[in-house]
């Protein structure tokens, strides 16, 4: 008796739901019931406050554009308006030029070397910033450990501190790290196996690095500018020590306005003015940057 093995039988399965498109069902839901703790806490802590400043730029003391009309015509207002924007231009091209190397250093060093690099970005977090800039002041008065240093070596002091390039030297220490962190998450993703492709087929190092490596860096640098560029905006504390009278920012007069004058109108108005001011900086720029990164893309 011949004996023929059994083949097996396949079951086909057809009550099955559609996993992917059950998950697709799913996500929106759950993505919009997660974010709905942040989005509660942006209404509460930031979309409410702005609305009761608005709101209060146009009605107090009386309803009407008289804070705005006022801030225009106060020519002390528009230079400190100007002078707001200037530094904070300085602040984000000295902070760029100190964080692309150091960022780029992080990428090419040791393990080991690469988180004590890190370590040094992060522990200005773990530090007050009225601290920090308390110790800038103490470096850059007249008598401080930079002055001090000048005098031995001969050379005659510097006047950095209540100046514009003491404020901009406190300020870029600290918005140091928020240009440092967006390139290193970029640079990070950066394969190197193109330049060395790039110098294989007989192109010189800095040409690979300047035609390759930093138009692929762009979205960090443009990130990091974008952070840097608007919390300086908005800095008191720093502008507040290391400042005199020449070098008040906007910050400074709204303080004045809402805390020592009470005058909530006008306090709001300057910082509505402020806001739309950046919001119609940041309407040029973006469109400018996209472009600009998409050519040197296609370039590289």
């Amino acid at each position: 008796m011949n004996h023929h093995p059994t083949e097996p039988q396949e079951t086909i399965v057809t009550d099955m739901p559609d996993r992917p498109a059950l998950l697709k069902r799913w996500r929106p839901r759950g993505a919009v019931w997660l974010a709905a703790p942040a989005v509660l806490v942006l209404l509460l802590a930031l979309a409410y406050p702005l609305a009761i400043v608005v709101v209060r730029s146009f009605t107090d003391p009386a309803p009407g554009l008289d804070n705005y009309v006022w801030f225009f015509q106060s020519a002390v207002n528009r230079t400190v308006l100007q002078r707001t924007f200037v530094v904070a231009a300085w602040v984000t091209l000295v902070s760029l030029i100190c964080a692309y190397p150091y960022a780029y250093a992080m990428t090419i060093v040791g393990r080991n070397l690469r988180l004590a690099l890190i370590l040094c970005v992060l522990v200005p977090f773990w530090l007050s910033g009225v601290v920090r800039t308390l110790a800038w002041v103490i470096l850059l008065q007249d008598s401080g450990v930079i002055n001090s240093f000048l005098r031995g070596l001969g050379l005659p002091p510097v006047k950095l501190i209540r100046t514009l390039p003491g404020v901009v030297i406190g300020m870029t220490q600290v918005l140091l790290p928020f240009m440092i962190l967006p390139i290193y998450s970029v640079m990070k993703g950066i394969d190197t196996r193109l330049l060395q492709a790039a110098r294989s087929l007989g192109a010189k190092p800095w040409r690979a690095f300047l035609q390759i490596y930093v138009p692929l860096s762009l979205p960090g640098v443009y990130a990091g500018a974008i952070i840097v560029f608007i919390l300086s905006l908005g800095f008191y504390i720093t502008p507040a020590l290391l400042g005199g009278p020449r070098s008040i920012l906007l910050s400074s007069l709204v303080q004045n306005q809402v805390l020592s004058l009470l005058n909530w109108g006008r306090g709001g108005a300057m910082g509505v003015v402020l806001l739309v001011a950046t919001f119609v900086l940041l309407a040029i720029a973006a469109p400018l940057m996209r472009q600009k990164h998409s050519s040197t893309r296609r370039e590289a």
